[in-house]
């Protein structure tokens, strides 16, 4: 191979990674900012899948709450976790397992639940699925001790 067309292959393969890495970096990022303010924008087309993985993006983050949409690749789950805050999931694409204090609830595209305070819950992918997850941190009653 040519000096000239070695030259080039490498300047095609560095556009491709380019371009790959500025589509999937901020998908990538969970620690990314917002989504841009007073912009529309489609819930579905901002994230996506990538396999083996799970992709969690933040559509706005406050000391109040957050939005945040995720994608997970089938097989991928999230582990145990217990949240002090109510959890609002809303399955906006494919199916999603979610698992409440042991018990297992099945969701479809346009189903939603409510992961009550203080439960343990896990949330898996047995086929792959994108959901919104609002967690509301205000509005609880003052625990004293």
């Amino acid at each position: 191979m040519s000096k000239e067309k070695k030259a080039n292959a490498k300047s095609d393969k560095s556009d491709i990674s380019k371009m790959l890495k500025d589509k999937l970096a901020p998908s990538l990022n969970t620690k990314s900012l917002e989504q841009e303010k007073n912009a529309t924008f489609i819930i579905l087309e901002i994230i996506e899948y990538i396999p083996n993985s799970v992709v969690i993006k933040t559509i706005i983050k406050k000391t109040t709450g957050n939005v945040t949409v995720s994608s997970f690749d089938s097989g991928e789950a999230l582990t145990e976790k217990t949240s002090p805050f109510d959890t609002f999931i809303q399955v906006i694409d494919g199916k999603a397992e979610i698992v409440i204090n042991g018990q297992s609830h099945i969701l479809n595209t346009g189903e939603s639940i409510i992961i009550p305070a203080h439960s343990s819950n896990i949330i898996k992918a047995n086929t792959r699925f994108k959901i919104i997850s609002t967690v509301i941190k205000s509005g609880y009653d003052e625990v004293s001790i």
